[in-house]
């Protein structure tokens, strides 16, 4: 039938076939659910640090959702992009994490390409892919099968049924870990606006930002000792200033990450050699939400603040916006 003979009732019809293949999607993964699920609510709930939730494409659009629900009922997490991952974003890891990876295939290289650097900091990982025995199930502690019959595109290729089925899913793990916290109606208050959160982006940042012992160097220092200032700073970057203590630069545990595997790292060379130029800022008196924006636009964990004339006044993580306390990350120990 050509598609000008279709009648208003068969568009509804259609909708409706749609909505159908979806909901045998997820009854499907709720028909291969098993104790494997247990483990996995077990495995957060028990976890010291946060939920990594990884992938890329499709994959990734919904690992965003989940890491947001998961945030916001009392589960902290984050969604790490692949490839930024594996050009530097791998040092927001910590060794309490927790990988919640997301490939329908379960042979996503982007994505595989990172999990081995997953599993030599000693984490945990978790898969949602509709092949256990593919690459990814293979990397993983526990796999949980997000596995449809067809997709609901008439070509059956565009993701439609499965991500409708790992969207319930994560909404089902993040449910059970509320029940299992005894997450309260308080708690939920804390994470949303008009809770501690909206209050908490509502400030001038001035009342946010760490002041004391920031990890800063002035440009002509020795990298090996920008390094030393990195790592004991705990914040996974270190601040490059001039004499008047105007911002000039900034080096992260991904710039130095990326200088060795170019091989060029001269730790005797200055360190504006290897640091990142103008890099982005917020000003004193902006509020906490402006900086929220600047880090989620850059993907960035991490900004200064300056005054008028770019004099460093603080540093912002993104953990203090959202009123996690101050993060730790495990730092490169070169030297």
């Amino acid at each position: 039938m050509d598609i000008q003979e279709k009648s208003p009732t068969q568009w509804v019809d259609f909708a409706r076939e749609v909505l159908d293949i979806e909901i045998q999607g997820i009854q499907e993964v709720k028909k291969n659910l098993g104790l494997e699920f247990y483990e996995v609510i077990k495995l957060m709930a028990s976890c010291k640090g946060r939920i990594v939730v990884t992938g890329i494409g499709k994959s990734g659009l919904v690992g965003r959702k989940i890491a947001a629900t998961l945030s916001s009922t009392g589960t902290p997490a984050f969604f790490l992009h692949p490839v930024e991952g594996a050009h530097g974003d791998l040092g927001m890891i910590q060794k309490q994490d927790v990988v919640l990876a997301i490939s329908n295939s379960g042979e996503t290289d982007e994505l595989n390409s990172i999990i081995p650097v997953f599993k030599s900091l000693g984490l945990k990982i978790i898969s949602l892919t509709s092949k256990k025995d593919s690459t990814l199930g293979k990397f993983s502690d526990i796999v949980l099968s997000i596995a449809v019959p067809r997709e609901a595109c008439t070509l059956n290729l565009a993701p439609t049924a499965s991500t409708t089925a790992t969207l319930a899913l994560g909404d089902a793990i993040a449910v059970a870990l509320t029940r299992w916290k005894a997450f309260k109606k308080e708690d939920f208050q804390k994470f949303h606006p008009g809770g501690d959160l909206g209050r908490r982006l509502a400030l001038d940042i001035d009342k946010i930002m760490q002041r004391d012992n920031l990890p800063m160097v002035e440009m002509g220092i020795k990298f090996k000792d920008a390094i030393k200032v990195l790592d004991k700073g705990g914040l996974g970057s270190v601040i490059v200033v001039d004499n008047k203590k105007r911002l000039k630069g900034i080096v992260t545990d991904g710039d130095v990450r990326r200088i060795l595997v170019k091989g060029n790292l001269d730790l005797d060379r200055p360190v504006e050699d290897f640091m990142t130029r103008d890099p982005k800022y917020g000003l004193e008196g902006e509020k906490g939400g402006r900086m929220l924006d600047i880090m989620e636009h850059a993907e960035i964990t991490v900004l200064p603040v300056v005054d008028k004339d770019l004099v460093v006044k603080g540093i912002v993580h993104l953990h203090d916006l959202l009123g996690k306390g101050r993060v730790k990350f495990n730092g490169l120990r070169l030297l």
